[in-house]
C-alpha cells in the first residue's frame, strides 16, 4: 500500500503492484471493457499467424486482434535466418485478408524500429511518440484495406 497524499478518498486504499499476474492485468482489462460496453460494444479477436521449420521450431509469427472495424498489429517477428525472404511481407498481407474476411477494412499499429517496412506496405503514419524507447521514435501507422472508386485506396487519417 501507498502511502502518498493522492486526493483520494480515505475509504480506499492505493496500491502499487509492480509485478501484477496475468490474472490482475486480465481482471482490469474486464473491467475497462465493461464501461466502454456501456456505450461501445467490444469485442476482440486476438490471433497469430505462426511459421515453423522441418524442426517445428518458430521462425517467423505475427499477431494481432480485431476489434472495432480495426486489426491491430501487435508484433510481427521473423528469425535472423529468414529476414529478407518476404516472409514479414507476406505474414503481414495474411493478416490483413483475415481483416478484411472478418470485415475489419483497417488496420494500426506502432514501431520503432520498422517504420520503412510497413510505409513499403502502404501504410501511413499518423503519429510519433519521440525518444520511446530512448534514441528512437515510436512511429503509429494505419492503412485501409477497402478500395475506393477509382481504384485508390481510403485514406486513414
Amino acid at each position: 500500500m501507498l502511502n502518498i497524499p493522492t486526493g483520494i478518498p480515505a475509504a480506499l486504499r492505493l496500491f502499487l503492484d509492480t509485478a501484477s499476474s496475468p490474472e490482475t492485468r486480465g481482471a482490469l482489462g474486464q473491467a475497462i471493457n465493461a464501461f466502454h460496453s456501456r456505450t461501445v460494444p467490444h469485442e476482440a479477436q486476438r490471433f497469430v499467424l505462426l511459421l515453423r521449420d522441418e524442426s517445428n521450431q518458430l521462425v517467423a509469427g505475427r499477431g494481432g486482434a480485431l476489434s472495432w472495424q480495426w486489426l491491430f498489429v501487435e508484433a510481427l517477428w521473423v528469425s535472423d535466418a529468414w529476414r529478407g525472404h518476404g516472409i514479414g511481407r507476406a505474414l503481414l498481407t495474411q493478416a490483413e485478408a483475415h481483416a478484411l474476411a472478418a470485415g475489419r477494412p483497417s488496420v494500426w499499429l506502432d514501431t520503432f524500429q520498422a517504420r520503412g517496412f510497413y510505409l513499403a506496405q502502404g501504410y501511413r503514419q499518423f503519429g510519433v511518440l519521440p525518444d520511446y524507447p530512448p534514441g528512437q521514435d515510436r512511429t503509429f501507422l494505419c492503412k485501409r484495406l477497402v478500395v475506393a472508386k477509382g481504384g485508390l485506396p481510403v485514406q486513414c487519417s
